[in-house]
């Protein structure tokens, strides 16, 4: 929408303060400004507000806005006064205005920085979240324009209103004056404004996925009268699944005459139901698609599936088509699963809902899928079926245009019939969003992920994302940090999920091994030691074990307090004839599931070699199975409180870093682990009690596979319970508003956006101001001068070059260390100006010696899209070379720094491998906490590197440092709520 000519031209119309929300009831809205052409549309809203509602906003009855009020509310200048207002189809469904004011009330501008701020919702409206999205889209605005302060009078008896304000999170100072109550809050975000902030986002956006997934009605448009086509197909799955509700098929192609199909009612358009159709799946070519939707708002749909293809996966002009299918279906405050989406299921008793292409419903189950790719969901979906899991909600999004990954995590999150959510995703549209909603959930339950698509420039042509330059190791680090699992296919993700949906989580890496084969038990052996776990020396049942043996040595195990985990390996064993009988399986199925019902909570796991029908025997079991507990015994509990407080070790001798458990030795329930995992945490519901379904893989490397992910998932859930912190001593050494300044001046001189490089002498002055100290360096650009600087620092001295092809690079003879004198400097200068080329070239410096150590480098990164990176590794080969590097999203906590320099694989180096002196760990997570400090305080330290940062024995320095200054990139994770627009 554009300004009109009476609009200031200094203020052009603010486009960017648009933005589409979610309510709290799970629909959607539009946010804009308001402009002079919205007389009528005012008009019309403020007719359809009751007396009362105009009461409360004008403190006297008021039935109608006049000329003169029509020209103030349509009127702005987007700067001193500016009215936002949200509509639905079009039309307003509530508005809010602000006026700056003066310390005495009157009309101002700046710098006055408080504003007088109202709200009018339509009563129909009203309880719907309404006026706290205006409240967060306004104070963003007025934050923009300089406003620091709102005002606003409350009548008392306004308690909607009252409300709105108290629990908007802000600042605020309530009085009593003349009749009416005056309210002032402070604008500044607050670490619980963001907290309620996000949880409104949460309860929002889990509950337009809820609305999906749970229709009371749904309406099939595109079912055809011929067998076979995509509508057809959806509407008999839906009447062979046995959903609960109503349906209807519509196509405007039916005769008049014709009433029903496959047994439902069979109508033209939605116009001809006379109830409310809550979900469409819309099955018609691209071009008919606008007509559907349009037909789905006037009747007010609640949300639909858009099985159409034909739009960003065709290229540019089907990219521009599937922007405007998002523009009308959210005008119209409905969410869009699609398009070129497979479907959706809820395996829910009361629900049964199979609107997808899948022809059999999966099972009821404890596993939530979501899916980018309708190829990657039927063979998920066929996968998990053959192994005999059950599902409790399946989404395949297409080209996610709308409902993403995001969503589904905000759903699973607080969803009682799910505890495992797997999720395949070929691209992230918010990285950072993703993180903080994966950290929240994995707090609470398992998240699964395999990235698909994650080499640079494999984006799937559907999905429009914003470009990250980060590799996806660095993906990978950032989602582990955040609990993620992240497994690289589709068959581990089911692997992983099938053990954590139905056994409890183990207590720590040690695992026995049982069965009736040494060669399998072998195997397992070895592939526990790949995974990092503690295996016992395999139990050899003997190839004669029967069942009762089996269930004997897995009781006795399952009791054993040294072990955390139970595999159990299995071939056909030899009957009395000394045949091999294979069997159905159905036997030993039952001695196992009789074991693990009476053993401690500790999860178990069955390798198989050509036992026929045990896994499936094994599924079946689980629904006749008792609960398995999710607590261990008071023994177990003893002995794992007593492990835990022990020095944890990692299989390269790598000190582990600091962790802390419930005191049970098992991740804390659910109400230990919301709170802390993240500022904005909100309670979930606490999962129901686990089946007890013992997992059964084709191979050993599978099944560890498998458990290596849930110990080391259950290690962070146990850690997650209390997060690290940013020690306070930090705070004595920063000069945060020194920093800001230099930042200031810097920038100031370099208009270019694209920022500038600081010189040597100006990193080391913005370091110092965080405590981060860098050796100093003396330019040498002849002898002498080489000479008089080795003087001023005294020897030994070091000779580098830095020129950028050489910098850093020792093996091309390009740094001379420990010159003691100037006979040795003069004769290093020489060799090196022989070898390389001219002092002119080589840019030569000289730098006093540091104590010998490890050479480390340290990095920090902004990325557009996922935000502030922390990077560690050794330098030179082992990073460089090898790629070992660990990443962590800033801001870093203790924890964060100490995990960091551990999680590489050359950290034994620093902890004194081969008889070594172990480094100073401590000054180096120092380090990584100070530069954290610093790029998180200044968004405009775009990027950092500390190289080399020698670590020794006591202390560490850093020879070299660079850094780059530029403007900011724009943060979408910190505003008001709204959703993408890709």
């Amino acid at each position: 929408m554009e300004p009109t000519p009476e609009q200031s031209p200094h203020h052009a119309y603010p486009d960017h303060w648009e933005a589409d929300v979610v309510l709290r009831d799970g629909g959607t809205a539009r946010i804009r400004p308001i402009t002079t052409d919205d007389a009528e549309r005012l008009v019309s809203f403020y007719e359809q507000v009751s007396d009362e509602s105009k009461y409360y906003r004008f403190f006297a009855p008021y039935p109608r806005l006049s000329d003169r009020d029509v020209h103030r509310f349509t009127h702005h200048d987007y700067v001193d006064r500016v009215g936002l207002a949200v509509t639905i189809g079009g039309e307003f469904i509530g508005t809010v205005r602000y006026d700056r004011i003066d310390d005495t009330g009157r009309p101002a501008s700046a710098p006055a920085d408080e504003a007088e701020v109202a709200f009018l919702v339509q009563d129909a409206h009203q309880g719907r979240g309404v006026a706290s999205a205006l409240l967060e889209h306004i104070a963003a605005v007025a934050r923009e324009r300089g406003i620091r302060r709102f005002a606003a009078e409350v009548l008392p008896a306004n308690n909607k209103m009252i409300k709105v304000f108290r629990d908007g999170g802000y600042t605020q100072r309530r009085s009593f004056e003349d009749g009416s109550v005056h309210l002032t809050l402070d604008l500044e975000p607050t670490e619980k404004s963001l907290a309620v902030q996000r949880g409104r986002e949460q309860r929002a956006e889990a509950r337009s996925v809820q609305r999906l997934l749970a229709p009371g009605s749904v309406a099939v448009i595109g079912a055809g009268r011929n067998h076979g086509g995509v509508g057809r197909t959806v509407l008999r799955n839906l009447l062979a699944a046995g959903f609960t509700g109503r349906t209807y098929a519509v196509n405007r192609a039916f005769d008049e005459g014709l009433a029903t199909l496959d047994g439902v009612p069979a109508h033209r358009s939605l116009g001809e139901i006379d109830e409310q159709v809550d979900l469409a799946v819309i099955a018609v070519p691209a071009h008919r698609v606008p007509e559907a939707v349009a037909d789905c708002g006037e009747h007010g749909v609640q949300g639909l599936v858009v099985l159409s293809a034909g739009y960003a996966e065709r290229g540019a002009d089907g990219r521009e088509l599937q922007r405007e299918l998002v523009r009308q279906a959210r005008s119209y405050g409905m969410r869009i699963i699609g398009p070129n989406a497979f479907g959706i299921i809820n395996t829910a008793e009361s629900v049964r809902l199979n609107a997808s292409l899948a022809p059999e419903s999966p099972a009821r189950g404890r596993i939530g899928l979501f899916t980018q790719s309708g190829a990657i969901g039927i063979a998920l979906l066929s996968g998990l079926h053959r192994r005999g899991a059950g599902l409790s909600s399946f989404i395949s999004a297409g080209n996610r245009a709308d409902v993403s990954g995001n969503d589904f995590l905000q759903y699973s999150f607080e969803d009682p019939d799910t505890d495992v959510a797997l999720l395949y995703l070929e691209s992230l549209g918010n990285p950072r969003k993703f993180t903080r909603l994966a950290r929240r959930t994995a707090a609470v339950k398992p998240v699964v992920v395999v990235k698909g698509a994650r080499h640079s420039g494999s984006t799937p042509p559907g999905h429009a994302v914003p470009v990250s330059r980060i590799p996806d190791a660095t993906v990978s680090a950032l989602m582990r940090q955040a609990g993620v699992i992240r497994v690289d296919t589709v068959t581990e993700m089911v692997d992983a999920g099938l053990l954590l949906a139905g056994q409890p989580l183990p207590a720590g890496p040690r695992v026995a091994i049982l069965g009736n084969s040494e060669s399998l038990g072998l195997l397992t052996y070895d592939a526990c030691l790949a995974e990092g776990l503690r295996p016992r020396p395999p139990i050899d049942l003997t190839t004669a074990a029967s069942p009762q043996d089996f269930r004997d040595a897995l009781a006795e195990a399952l009791a054993d307090g040294t072990c955390d985990a139970v595999i159990v390996t299995a071939i056909p064993w030899v009957g009395e004839n000394g045949e091999a009988e294979t069997g159905d399986g159905q036997v030993l199925a039952e001695a196992l599931t009789r074991a693990v019902a009476g053993g401690s909570a500790k999860p178990v796991a069955v390798v198989h070699v050509e036992i026929g029908g045990l896994a499936e025997a094994l599924a079946a079991a689980s629904s006749t199975a008792a609960p398995r507990p999710r607590t261990v015994t008071s023994a177990a509990r003893t002995r794992a409180a007593t492990t835990a407080t022990t020095t944890q070790t990692t299989t390269t001798g790598t000190p582990a870093a600091p962790a802390t458990t419930t005191g049970t030795g098992t991740p804390a329930a659910p109400e230990a682990t919301t709170a802390p995992a993240t500022p904005d945490a909100t309670t979930a519901p606490e999962a129901a009690p686990r089946p007890g379904r013992i997992p059964a893989y084709p191979a050993a490397e599978r099944a560890v596979r498998a458990l290596a992910e849930a110990v080391k998932y259950a290690q962070w859930r146990r850690q997650a319970a209390v997060p690290g912190k940013v020690p306070e001593f930090l705070d004595d050494t920063i000069d945060e508003a020194g920093a800001a300044a230099l930042i200031e001046a810097q920038l100031s001189t370099a208009p270019d956006p694209r920022g500038r490089p600081l010189t040597h002498d100006e990193a080391r002055e913005l370091l110092g101001r965080y405590g981060v100290d860098v050796r100093p360096t003396l330019p040498a650009p002849d002898p002498e001068a080489a000479v008089d600087a080795a003087a001023r620092l005294g020897y030994p001295v070091a000779l580098k070059t830095t020129a950028p092809h050489l910098r850093h690079r020792a093996d091309l003879g390009g740094v001379r260390l420990d010159l003691a004198d100037e006979e040795a400097l003069r004769r290093a200068y020489g060799d090196l100006t022989d070898l390389l080329g001219k002092p002119a070239e080589l840019l030569p410096v000289v730098q006093a010696m540091a104590p010998r150590g490890v050479d480390t480098v340290v990095r920090a990164s902004i990325d557009a899209a996922a935000g502030a990176v922390l990077s560690f590794g050794l330098a030179g080969a082992p990073s460089e070379l090898l790629g070992d590097t660990a990443h962590r999203l800033v801001p870093a906590t203790d924890r964060d720094a100490a995990e960091l320099i551990r999680s590489i694989r050359a950290a034994p180096v620093l902890f004194g491998w081969r008889g070594s002196a172990p480094v100073d760990t401590a000054a180096l997570e120092e380090l990584l906490l100070r530069l954290s400090r610093l790029v998180d305080d200044h968004p405009e330290v775009v990027s950092v590197a500390l190289e080399p940062v020698v670590v020794a024995p006591q202390g560490l320095t850093v020879l070299g440092a660079s850094v780059r200054l530029a403007p900011p990139p724009a943060r979408n994770d910190l505003g008001p709520r709204r959703l993408p627009n890709y």
